[in-house]
Formats: structure tokens, sequence, C-alpha cells
């Protein structure tokens, strides 16, 4: 996006004086624009300086609000850049075993290719853990990222409060995919699939906009 155009989608990287009241005046500037914050995250935070990474919605004229920040006395630059949705896009979470996690990465990254060469943006995030606490703990921490789209759940024995925090964060409208495995995490997710791979491979088709595929449009639940 070029300064002198209005609306859409904006990502600005502000570097400023490090402490307290700072972010309390750029989101004060943004609100007189009539921003839309959809996003914010502290990049870097030094004694020096602290970098700020907004994503936003701009009905307005982003050389106005960029001029407006640049004046804050705790401002000392301001860059356009492409906002992570635009780069990234769609973010898929794998976590569990690592054995299985590694294979539903392989059907995930090999299907993610095949969209993003057709103008999708999925990314594919991986992490093994062990452990019924760290596991949920990880599950409802899912809901703290930005842009995730579907959660998948890769391992050999899951359930208890795993299972509790995949039906939270089910309400909350995350797709969760399931290993065909032992405890009951499966009974909680949206789809159960045995082999890895494939798990992965229908994760990205779920939240792939050129792929044909709804799971509301399924007719059972495990494969």
């Amino acid at each position: 996006m070029s300064n002198g155009s209005s609306g859409g989608k904006v990502g600005l990287l502000i570097t400023t004086v490090s402490g307290p009241g700072v972010l309390h005046q750029l989101t004060g500037a943004i609100a007189r624009h009539q921003g839309d914050i959809r996003s914010v995250s502290i990049v870097e935070d030094r004694p020096a300086a602290t970098r700020v990474y907004f994503e936003l919605d701009l009905p307005g004229l982003l050389e106005a609000l960029v001029a407006d920040l640049k004046e804050l006395p705790v401002v000392r630059s301001v860059e356009l850049v492409e906002s992570l949705q635009q780069i990234y896009g769609k973010r898929i979470i794998i976590m569990g075993g690592g054995a299985q996690v590694g294979q539903v990465a392989l059907g995930a990254i090999s299907e993610a290719d095949r969209h993003n060469i057709r103008g999708e943006h999925i990314s594919i995030d991986t992490i093994p853990l062990v452990g019924e606490q760290t596991l949920a703990s990880a599950v409802r921490a899912v809901r703290r990222l930005t842009r995730v789209r579907a959660l998948v759940l890769a391992g050999s024995l899951m359930g208890g409060d795993i299972e509790a925090a995949v039906r939270e964060v089910r309400s909350d409208g995350l797709l969760v995919i399931s290993l065909n495995m032992a405890g009951s995490v499966p009974d909680a997710a949206d789809l159960v699939v045995t082999d890895p791979v494939q798990a992965g491979v229908m994760a990205v088709m779920a939240v792939a906009e050129t792929a044909k595929f709804t799971i509301e449009r399924l007719k059972r639940r495990v494969f």
C-alpha cells in the first residue's frame, strides 16, 4: 500500500523510545484516524529503543496517520511493511509426539505448497510436546496466537485436561483435528484421521480457499 492510499489492511513497524505510556500514545494516534487495530506485538524491547508492530484496518489516508505518528515525541521512525497476514497467511499448529508431528507436518507442508503456488498463504508451525498438563496448556495458548485456523493433535495417547482444553478452543471456533489415538481427545475433536500424513493434508484442505473441501459436509468424522 502506498503512502497516499486509503483503506485496507496496513502493517506498521514503529521504533520508539522505551518507557511507560508509549503504547498508549501510539494507539491514541491510530484511534484518531479511525484505525481498527487487528493485532499488536512488541518485536523488540531494549533500554535504548522499542519496536512495536501493528496490523490494522485503516479507512482514512495512510500518509496522514504516518505523519501524525512521526510527530509524536516518543517515535523515532515509522516503517510501512506488508502485514503478516499477507506474507504468512493462515497458520496451522501441529503439536504432540515428535514422530507423529513430523509425519503430520510432511503431509501439511506438501499440501500447503500446492495451494500456496496457486495464490494461498498458509504456514505450518510445529512443536513436539509430551505430558498432559504441558499439552493442555499449549492447546489453550493457541487462542493467544494470531492467524491460527486449525490445530492438529498428533500423538499416541491424549486425554484428561487435554480433552477439556480441546473443547474450550473449539468453542471459540478453532478447527481441531486429532490422530486416531488412545484417550478421549479424539471424541472431542472436529475430525479424527488415522494416517498422520493424511491428517496434515486434510488440515490444509480445510482452511484453504483454493480447496473444495469443508468438514461440515462430511457424513462421517473418523477416517
